[in-house]
Protein backbone atom coordinates (compact mmCIF):
# COMPACT_ATOMS: atom_id res chain seq x y z
CA UNK A 1 0.00 0.00 0.00
CA UNK A 2 2.52 2.65 0.83
CA UNK A 3 4.31 1.60 -2.20
CA UNK A 4 1.44 2.33 -4.36
CA UNK A 5 0.89 5.76 -2.46
CA UNK A 6 4.73 6.28 -3.07
CA UNK A 7 4.39 5.74 -6.60
CA UNK A 8 1.23 7.90 -6.90
CA UNK A 9 3.33 11.12 -5.73
CA UNK A 10 5.89 10.76 -7.73
CA UNK A 11 3.65 10.52 -10.75
CA UNK A 12 1.88 13.57 -9.49
CA UNK A 13 5.34 15.24 -9.21
CA UNK A 14 6.47 14.33 -12.63
CA UNK A 15 2.59 15.42 -14.02
CA UNK A 16 3.69 18.92 -11.89
CA UNK A 17 6.60 19.42 -13.73
CA UNK A 18 6.07 18.69 -16.86
CA UNK A 19 3.03 21.32 -16.94
CA UNK A 20 5.14 24.14 -16.91
CA UNK A 21 7.27 22.88 -19.40
CA UNK A 22 4.37 22.36 -21.94
CA UNK A 23 2.99 25.61 -21.21
CA UNK A 24 5.75 27.31 -22.03
CA UNK A 25 6.07 24.98 -25.57
CA UNK A 26 2.51 26.08 -26.14
CA UNK A 27 3.20 29.90 -25.55
CA UNK A 28 6.27 29.78 -27.76
CA UNK A 29 4.06 27.57 -30.89
CA UNK A 30 1.29 30.19 -30.48
CA UNK A 31 3.47 33.54 -30.82
CA UNK A 32 4.95 31.67 -34.14
CA UNK A 33 1.68 30.83 -35.22
CA UNK A 34 0.32 34.27 -34.35
CA UNK A 35 3.46 35.69 -36.05
CA UNK A 36 2.88 33.29 -39.58
CA UNK A 37 -0.98 34.03 -39.44
CA UNK A 38 0.05 38.30 -39.42
CA UNK A 39 1.81 37.98 -42.34
CA UNK A 40 0.10 35.29 -44.53
CA UNK A 41 -4.00 35.47 -43.72
CA UNK A 42 -4.40 38.71 -46.07
CA UNK A 43 -2.53 37.19 -48.94
CA UNK A 44 -3.85 33.64 -48.37
CA UNK A 45 -7.54 35.27 -48.59
CA UNK A 46 -6.56 36.93 -51.98
CA UNK A 47 -5.57 33.39 -53.39
CA UNK A 48 -8.34 31.64 -52.12
CA UNK A 49 -10.77 34.19 -53.97
CA UNK A 50 -8.65 33.90 -56.94
CA UNK A 51 -8.02 30.05 -56.91
CA UNK A 52 -11.50 29.74 -56.06
CA UNK A 53 -12.45 31.14 -59.36
CA UNK A 54 -9.98 29.44 -61.29
CA UNK A 55 -11.58 26.09 -60.61
CA UNK A 56 -14.20 26.83 -62.26
CA UNK A 57 -12.49 28.46 -65.34
CA UNK A 58 -14.05 26.14 -68.15
CA UNK A 59 -17.52 26.75 -66.28
CA UNK A 60 -16.80 30.26 -65.88
CA UNK A 61 -15.67 30.91 -70.05
CA UNK A 62 -18.36 28.60 -70.90
CA UNK A 63 -21.56 30.78 -69.51
CA UNK A 64 -20.16 34.78 -69.07
CA UNK A 65 -18.23 34.50 -72.11
CA UNK A 66 -20.44 32.08 -74.05
CA UNK A 67 -20.54 34.54 -76.37
CA UNK A 68 -16.88 34.15 -77.00
CA UNK A 69 -16.02 30.77 -75.97
CA UNK A 70 -18.82 28.63 -77.16
CA UNK A 71 -20.71 28.01 -80.89
CA UNK A 72 -23.39 25.91 -81.83
CA UNK A 73 -22.48 22.90 -83.43
CA UNK A 74 -22.81 22.10 -87.52
CA UNK A 75 -22.99 19.62 -89.82
CA UNK A 76 -20.38 21.73 -92.11
CA UNK A 77 -16.77 21.29 -92.26
CA UNK A 78 -15.00 23.48 -90.21
CA UNK A 79 -13.20 25.99 -92.26
CA UNK A 80 -8.96 26.24 -92.88
CA UNK A 81 -6.74 27.29 -90.59
CA UNK A 82 -5.65 29.87 -93.49
CA UNK A 83 -9.27 31.15 -93.21
CA UNK A 84 -8.70 31.65 -89.53
CA UNK A 85 -5.68 33.39 -89.60
CA UNK A 86 -6.64 35.99 -92.68
CA UNK A 87 -9.80 36.67 -90.33
CA UNK A 88 -7.40 37.63 -87.16
CA UNK A 89 -5.49 39.72 -89.12
CA UNK A 90 -8.43 41.47 -90.82
CA UNK A 91 -9.52 41.87 -87.08
CA UNK A 92 -6.15 43.42 -86.03
CA UNK A 93 -4.45 44.57 -88.89
CA UNK A 94 -1.70 46.36 -86.93
CA UNK A 95 -0.12 42.78 -85.16
CA UNK A 96 1.00 39.40 -86.94
CA UNK A 97 -0.22 35.47 -86.03
CA UNK A 98 1.78 33.88 -83.31
CA UNK A 99 0.17 31.10 -82.85
CA UNK A 100 -3.41 29.12 -83.11
CA UNK A 101 -5.16 27.14 -80.77
CA UNK A 102 -7.44 25.01 -82.11
CA UNK A 103 -11.31 24.02 -80.47
CA UNK A 104 -11.28 21.76 -77.61
CA UNK A 105 -14.51 20.38 -78.51
CA UNK A 106 -17.14 20.85 -81.66
CA UNK A 107 -18.74 23.91 -79.62
CA UNK A 108 -15.86 24.95 -78.90
CA UNK A 109 -14.22 28.37 -80.57
CA UNK A 110 -11.11 28.54 -82.26
CA UNK A 111 -8.25 31.43 -80.47
CA UNK A 112 -5.39 33.24 -82.65
CA UNK A 113 -2.88 34.79 -80.82
CA UNK A 114 -1.72 38.43 -82.20
CA UNK A 115 1.29 40.14 -81.62
CA UNK A 116 1.55 43.96 -81.38
CA UNK A 117 4.66 44.36 -80.33
CA UNK A 118 4.70 43.01 -77.00
CA UNK A 119 1.16 43.15 -76.54
CA UNK A 120 -1.00 39.82 -77.62
CA UNK A 121 -4.26 40.18 -78.43
CA UNK A 122 -6.66 36.90 -78.66
CA UNK A 123 -8.57 36.81 -81.39
CA UNK A 124 -11.84 34.47 -81.02
CA UNK A 125 -13.51 32.44 -84.24
CA UNK A 126 -16.24 30.35 -85.27
CA UNK A 127 -14.07 27.42 -86.52
CA UNK A 128 -17.26 26.81 -88.76
CA UNK A 129 -17.77 29.83 -91.00
CA UNK A 130 -14.76 31.34 -89.71
CA UNK A 131 -16.37 34.91 -88.24
CA UNK A 132 -15.11 36.54 -85.78
CA UNK A 133 -16.37 36.38 -82.03
CA UNK A 134 -14.42 38.58 -80.24
CA UNK A 135 -11.33 40.18 -79.38
CA UNK A 136 -9.36 40.98 -76.17
CA UNK A 137 -5.79 42.04 -75.03
CA UNK A 138 -4.62 38.43 -73.26
CA UNK A 139 -3.84 40.60 -70.24
CA UNK A 140 -7.21 41.42 -69.98
CA UNK A 141 -8.45 38.35 -70.47
CA UNK A 142 -11.12 37.77 -67.32
CA UNK A 143 -8.96 34.54 -66.28
CA UNK A 144 -5.81 35.95 -66.72
CA UNK A 145 -6.49 38.23 -65.01
CA UNK A 146 -7.44 35.80 -62.51
CA UNK A 147 -4.05 33.91 -62.93
CA UNK A 148 -2.08 37.06 -62.65
CA UNK A 149 -3.80 38.01 -59.06
CA UNK A 150 -3.76 34.22 -58.08
CA UNK A 151 0.22 34.62 -58.84
CA UNK A 152 0.98 37.90 -57.85
CA UNK A 153 2.89 38.29 -60.99
CA UNK A 154 0.31 41.60 -61.86
CA UNK A 155 2.67 43.04 -58.60
CA UNK A 156 6.04 42.55 -60.71
CA UNK A 157 8.46 39.73 -59.52
CA UNK A 158 9.16 40.82 -56.11
CA UNK A 159 5.44 39.96 -55.22
CA UNK A 160 5.82 36.96 -56.74
CA UNK A 161 8.17 36.07 -54.54
CA UNK A 162 6.07 36.07 -51.67
CA UNK A 163 4.18 33.49 -52.99
CA UNK A 164 6.87 30.98 -51.70
CA UNK A 165 7.27 33.01 -48.59
CA UNK A 166 3.76 32.51 -47.86
CA UNK A 167 3.37 29.19 -48.87
CA UNK A 168 6.43 28.72 -46.92
CA UNK A 169 4.30 29.85 -43.66
CA UNK A 170 1.25 28.38 -44.59
CA UNK A 171 3.18 25.05 -43.88
CA UNK A 172 4.38 26.41 -40.39
CA UNK A 173 0.75 27.32 -39.55
CA UNK A 174 -0.66 24.19 -40.42
CA UNK A 175 1.92 22.40 -38.31
CA UNK A 176 1.67 24.69 -35.31
CA UNK A 177 -1.73 24.77 -36.01
CA UNK A 178 -2.04 21.07 -35.14
CA UNK A 179 0.02 21.11 -32.05
CA UNK A 180 -2.04 23.93 -30.79
CA UNK A 181 -5.38 21.55 -31.39
CA UNK A 182 -3.67 18.72 -29.87
CA UNK A 183 -6.13 17.58 -27.30
CA UNK A 184 -4.74 18.81 -23.64
CA UNK A 185 -7.68 17.16 -21.10
CA UNK A 186 -9.65 20.04 -22.85
CA UNK A 187 -13.54 19.33 -23.66
CA UNK A 188 -14.03 20.93 -26.30
CA UNK A 189 -12.17 22.67 -29.53
CA UNK A 190 -11.54 19.52 -30.40
CA UNK A 191 -13.96 18.37 -32.72
CA UNK A 192 -16.94 20.46 -31.15
CA UNK A 193 -17.63 23.97 -29.86
CA UNK A 194 -17.93 25.49 -26.78
CA UNK A 195 -20.14 28.66 -26.01
CA UNK A 196 -22.10 31.11 -28.60
CA UNK A 197 -20.63 33.17 -31.41
CA UNK A 198 -20.33 36.21 -28.36
CA UNK A 199 -17.45 34.43 -26.54
CA UNK A 200 -13.56 34.18 -27.71
CA UNK A 201 -13.94 30.74 -27.15
CA UNK A 202 -16.68 29.77 -29.96
CA UNK A 203 -14.56 31.37 -32.61
CA UNK A 204 -11.23 29.63 -31.17
CA UNK A 205 -12.99 26.43 -31.06
CA UNK A 206 -14.51 27.18 -34.53
CA UNK A 207 -10.54 28.04 -35.89
CA UNK A 208 -9.16 24.77 -34.33
CA UNK A 209 -11.85 22.32 -35.53
CA UNK A 210 -11.87 24.17 -39.12
CA UNK A 211 -8.43 23.46 -39.25
CA UNK A 212 -7.93 20.01 -38.45
CA UNK A 213 -10.75 19.45 -40.91
CA UNK A 214 -8.98 21.24 -43.61
CA UNK A 215 -5.43 21.27 -42.98
CA UNK A 216 -4.15 18.58 -44.46
CA UNK A 217 -5.82 20.16 -47.61
CA UNK A 218 -4.36 23.61 -47.04
CA UNK A 219 -0.94 22.06 -46.70
CA UNK A 220 -1.48 20.00 -49.87
CA UNK A 221 -2.66 23.41 -51.89
CA UNK A 222 0.76 25.09 -50.25
CA UNK A 223 3.16 22.10 -51.00
CA UNK A 224 1.73 22.04 -55.03
CA UNK A 225 2.23 25.89 -55.32
CA UNK A 226 5.65 26.11 -54.24
CA UNK A 227 6.50 24.45 -57.93
CA UNK A 228 5.38 28.21 -59.36
CA UNK A 229 7.49 29.96 -56.84
CA UNK A 230 9.76 32.57 -58.44
CA UNK A 231 13.15 31.18 -56.40
CA UNK A 232 12.33 27.55 -54.84
CA UNK A 233 10.41 26.44 -57.88
CA UNK A 234 12.96 27.57 -60.27
CA UNK A 235 15.75 25.87 -58.13
CA UNK A 236 13.97 22.91 -57.42
CA UNK A 237 13.25 22.68 -61.29
CA UNK A 238 16.98 22.90 -62.42
CA UNK A 239 17.93 20.68 -59.71
CA UNK A 240 15.43 17.84 -61.23
CA UNK A 241 16.81 18.51 -64.61
CA UNK A 242 19.94 17.79 -63.92
CA UNK A 243 19.56 14.80 -61.68
CA UNK A 244 17.47 13.08 -64.78
CA UNK A 245 14.28 13.64 -62.90
CA UNK A 246 12.71 16.41 -64.74
CA UNK A 247 12.63 17.13 -68.21
CA UNK A 248 13.89 14.59 -70.69
CA UNK A 249 17.07 15.43 -71.62
CA UNK A 250 17.95 12.83 -73.71
CA UNK A 251 15.35 13.88 -76.05
CA UNK A 252 17.46 16.91 -77.36
CA UNK A 253 20.73 14.52 -77.24
CA UNK A 254 22.76 15.49 -80.81
CA UNK A 255 20.06 18.28 -81.87
CA UNK A 256 20.30 21.83 -82.57
CA UNK A 257 18.45 23.61 -80.17
CA UNK A 258 17.92 27.64 -79.75
CA UNK A 259 18.02 30.01 -76.79
CA UNK A 260 14.27 30.36 -76.72
CA UNK A 261 12.49 28.56 -73.88
CA UNK A 262 9.08 27.18 -74.78
CA UNK A 263 7.30 29.20 -72.40
CA UNK A 264 7.91 31.93 -74.74
CA UNK A 265 6.02 30.63 -77.82
CA UNK A 266 3.24 28.68 -76.16
CA UNK A 267 0.69 29.66 -73.15
CA UNK A 268 0.67 26.73 -71.27
CA UNK A 269 3.95 24.79 -71.18
CA UNK A 270 3.79 22.76 -68.16
CA UNK A 271 6.12 23.08 -64.58
CA UNK A 272 8.55 20.29 -66.17
CA UNK A 273 9.20 21.98 -69.52
CA UNK A 274 9.54 25.81 -68.97
CA UNK A 275 12.95 26.48 -69.83
CA UNK A 276 12.53 22.91 -72.15
CA UNK A 277 14.82 24.84 -75.33
CA UNK A 278 13.18 24.79 -78.58
CA UNK A 279 14.84 22.74 -81.35
CA UNK A 280 16.27 24.40 -84.43
CA UNK A 281 14.71 23.47 -88.08
CA UNK A 282 17.28 23.69 -90.90
CA UNK A 283 17.39 25.89 -93.26
CA UNK A 284 16.01 25.21 -96.59
CA UNK A 285 15.45 26.37 -100.28
CA UNK A 286 11.99 25.18 -99.86
CA UNK A 287 8.86 27.14 -98.82
CA UNK A 288 7.78 26.60 -95.41
CA UNK A 289 5.19 24.19 -94.80
CA UNK A 290 2.26 26.53 -93.53
CA UNK A 291 0.49 26.41 -90.31
CA UNK A 292 -2.50 24.21 -92.19
CA UNK A 293 -0.23 21.60 -92.83
CA UNK A 294 1.47 21.74 -89.46
CA UNK A 295 -2.30 20.89 -88.25
CA UNK A 296 -3.09 18.27 -89.92
CA UNK A 297 0.72 16.65 -89.30
CA UNK A 298 -0.21 17.18 -85.42
CA UNK A 299 -3.45 15.70 -85.59
CA UNK A 300 -2.33 12.69 -87.44
CA UNK A 301 0.13 12.50 -84.76
CA UNK A 302 -2.98 11.96 -82.23
CA UNK A 303 -2.28 14.94 -80.32
CA UNK A 304 -4.48 15.63 -78.12
CA UNK A 305 -7.79 18.27 -78.59
CA UNK A 306 -7.54 21.71 -77.71
CA UNK A 307 -3.28 21.95 -78.33
CA UNK A 308 -1.94 25.19 -79.55
CA UNK A 309 0.65 25.48 -81.80
CA UNK A 310 3.17 28.19 -82.46
CA UNK A 311 4.18 30.05 -85.73
CA UNK A 312 8.04 29.86 -86.41
CA UNK A 313 9.92 33.02 -85.69
CA UNK A 314 12.67 33.35 -88.15
CA UNK A 315 14.31 30.85 -90.50
CA UNK A 316 15.02 28.11 -88.02
CA UNK A 317 12.23 28.42 -86.28
CA UNK A 318 9.73 25.92 -85.28
CA UNK A 319 5.50 24.86 -85.09
CA UNK A 320 6.23 24.14 -81.40
CA UNK A 321 2.37 22.67 -80.43
CA UNK A 322 1.31 22.02 -76.73
CA UNK A 323 -1.08 20.09 -75.55
CA UNK A 324 -2.45 20.01 -71.76
CA UNK A 325 -5.85 18.32 -71.25
CA UNK A 326 -7.33 17.71 -67.70
CA UNK A 327 -6.04 13.75 -68.25
CA UNK A 328 -2.46 14.40 -67.49
CA UNK A 329 -1.46 11.55 -68.72
CA UNK A 330 -2.43 13.21 -72.04
CA UNK A 331 -0.31 16.19 -71.98
CA UNK A 332 2.21 16.48 -75.04
CA UNK A 333 4.79 18.47 -76.56
CA UNK A 334 5.65 18.16 -80.43
CA UNK A 335 7.79 21.36 -82.27
CA UNK A 336 7.80 20.55 -86.20
CA UNK A 337 10.80 21.37 -88.55
CA UNK A 338 8.98 24.40 -90.76
CA UNK A 339 10.14 23.18 -93.74
CA UNK A 340 10.12 19.23 -93.85
CA UNK A 341 6.79 18.74 -90.84
CA UNK A 342 9.32 16.38 -89.14
CA UNK A 343 9.03 16.38 -85.74
CA UNK A 344 11.73 17.40 -84.35
CA UNK A 345 11.20 16.63 -80.52
CA UNK A 346 8.01 14.30 -78.96
CA UNK A 347 7.68 14.62 -75.54
CA UNK A 348 4.37 12.61 -73.48
CA UNK A 349 4.30 12.97 -70.15
CA UNK A 350 5.29 9.01 -69.39
CA UNK A 351 8.62 10.58 -71.09
CA UNK A 352 9.02 13.29 -67.88
CA UNK A 353 11.18 12.52 -65.07
CA UNK A 354 9.71 10.81 -61.71
CA UNK A 355 9.76 14.05 -59.99
CA UNK A 356 8.62 16.15 -62.80
CA UNK A 357 5.01 13.78 -63.44
CA UNK A 358 4.32 13.86 -59.62
CA UNK A 359 4.56 17.93 -59.52
CA UNK A 360 2.76 17.87 -63.08
CA UNK A 361 -0.14 15.55 -61.25
CA UNK A 362 0.34 17.51 -57.92
CA UNK A 363 -0.43 20.67 -60.11
CA UNK A 364 -3.64 19.06 -61.74
CA UNK A 365 -4.87 18.09 -58.70
CA UNK A 366 -4.09 21.70 -57.30
CA UNK A 367 -6.24 22.89 -60.05
CA UNK A 368 -9.24 20.74 -59.46
CA UNK A 369 -8.42 19.31 -63.18
CA UNK A 370 -8.90 15.04 -62.10
CA UNK A 371 -11.64 13.29 -60.74
CA UNK A 372 -14.65 15.80 -62.16
CA UNK A 373 -16.64 17.43 -59.84
CA UNK A 374 -15.43 15.86 -56.78
CA UNK A 375 -11.67 17.42 -57.46
CA UNK A 376 -13.19 20.64 -57.93
CA UNK A 377 -15.50 21.13 -54.94
CA UNK A 378 -12.89 19.38 -52.82
CA UNK A 379 -10.20 22.08 -53.54
CA UNK A 380 -12.90 24.82 -53.08
CA UNK A 381 -13.68 23.65 -49.54
CA UNK A 382 -9.85 23.76 -49.04
CA UNK A 383 -9.96 27.61 -50.26
CA UNK A 384 -13.35 28.44 -48.36
CA UNK A 385 -12.25 26.51 -45.31
CA UNK A 386 -8.83 29.04 -45.30
CA UNK A 387 -11.26 31.97 -45.40
CA UNK A 388 -12.74 30.81 -42.64
CA UNK A 389 -9.84 30.42 -40.58
CA UNK A 390 -8.51 33.79 -41.34
CA UNK A 391 -12.14 35.48 -40.36
CA UNK A 392 -12.28 33.70 -37.02
CA UNK A 393 -8.53 34.72 -36.57
CA UNK A 394 -9.00 38.07 -36.90
CA UNK A 395 -11.89 37.68 -34.86
CA UNK A 396 -9.86 36.09 -32.08
CA UNK A 397 -7.38 38.57 -32.02
CA UNK A 398 -9.61 41.34 -31.82
CA UNK A 399 -11.75 40.05 -28.96
CA UNK A 400 -8.39 39.60 -27.05
CA UNK A 401 -6.60 42.58 -27.91
CA UNK A 402 -5.32 44.94 -25.55
CA UNK A 403 -6.24 48.30 -25.74
CA UNK A 404 -3.47 50.17 -27.93
CA UNK A 405 -1.33 46.99 -28.85
CA UNK A 406 -0.63 44.72 -30.95
CA UNK A 407 -1.35 41.91 -28.64
CA UNK A 408 0.99 39.72 -29.77
CA UNK A 409 1.29 36.07 -27.34
CA UNK A 410 4.27 36.71 -25.05
CA UNK A 411 7.65 35.03 -25.19
CA UNK A 412 7.50 31.98 -22.25
CA UNK A 413 9.74 32.76 -19.33
CA UNK A 414 12.00 29.34 -20.29
CA UNK A 415 14.10 31.09 -22.57
CA UNK A 416 15.39 27.84 -23.27
CA UNK A 417 11.98 26.72 -24.67
CA UNK A 418 11.64 29.82 -26.30
CA UNK A 419 14.59 28.90 -28.26
CA UNK A 420 13.82 25.25 -29.03
CA UNK A 421 10.78 25.98 -30.99
CA UNK A 422 12.36 29.16 -32.93
CA UNK A 423 15.03 27.05 -33.85
CA UNK A 424 12.81 23.98 -35.19
CA UNK A 425 10.98 27.22 -37.03
CA UNK A 426 13.94 28.22 -38.63
CA UNK A 427 14.41 24.61 -39.91
CA UNK A 428 11.39 24.43 -41.46
CA UNK A 429 12.16 27.83 -42.89
CA UNK A 430 15.56 26.99 -43.98
CA UNK A 431 13.67 24.25 -46.58
CA UNK A 432 12.28 27.40 -48.00
CA UNK A 433 14.83 29.78 -47.87
CA UNK A 434 12.80 32.92 -49.14
CA UNK A 435 10.58 32.06 -45.92
CA UNK A 436 13.66 31.17 -43.78
CA UNK A 437 15.09 35.10 -44.53
CA UNK A 438 11.42 36.73 -43.52
CA UNK A 439 11.68 34.43 -40.39
CA UNK A 440 15.14 35.30 -39.86
CA UNK A 441 14.05 39.08 -40.00
CA UNK A 442 11.09 38.74 -37.81
CA UNK A 443 13.19 37.27 -35.45
CA UNK A 444 15.88 40.12 -35.07
CA UNK A 445 13.20 42.59 -35.38
CA UNK A 446 11.67 40.62 -32.17
CA UNK A 447 14.95 40.98 -30.28
CA UNK A 448 15.54 44.29 -31.25
CA UNK A 449 11.93 45.74 -29.53
CA UNK A 450 12.34 43.40 -26.74
CA UNK A 451 16.31 44.93 -25.94
CA UNK A 452 14.70 48.80 -26.44
CA UNK A 453 11.17 47.33 -23.96
CA UNK A 454 13.68 46.27 -21.58
CA UNK A 455 16.21 49.48 -21.93
CA UNK A 456 13.26 51.84 -22.02
CA UNK A 457 12.07 50.22 -18.15
CA UNK A 458 15.62 50.82 -16.69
Amino acid sequence: MSQSLQGDATAFRAVVSARPMQDAVYRAVWRWHFYAGLLCLPVLILLSVTGSLYLFKDEVNATLFAYRTRVAVQASSPVGVDVLLFNASEAVPTAVPVSLTEPADPSASAVVTMAEGSRRILVYLNPYDGSVLDRVARDDEFMMVVRGLHSLAYFGPVANGLIEVVAGFTIILVLTGFYLWWPRQQGGGVVRLRGTPRRRVWWRDLHAVTGLVAGAGIFFLALTGLPWSAWWGQHLRTWSNAAGVGQPSALWANKPVSTVPMREMLTTTGWAMEDAPLPTSQPAATPTIGLARAVDILRALRMPRGFEVSLPSGETGVYAAAAYPKDVTGQRMISLDQYTGTPLVDVRFADLGGVARAIQYGIGLHKGEHWGRANQFAMLAFCLATILLAVTAATMWWKRRPAGRLGVPPWPRDRRVAAGVTLIVLVLGALFPLTGLVILGMLLLDLGLQALRTQART
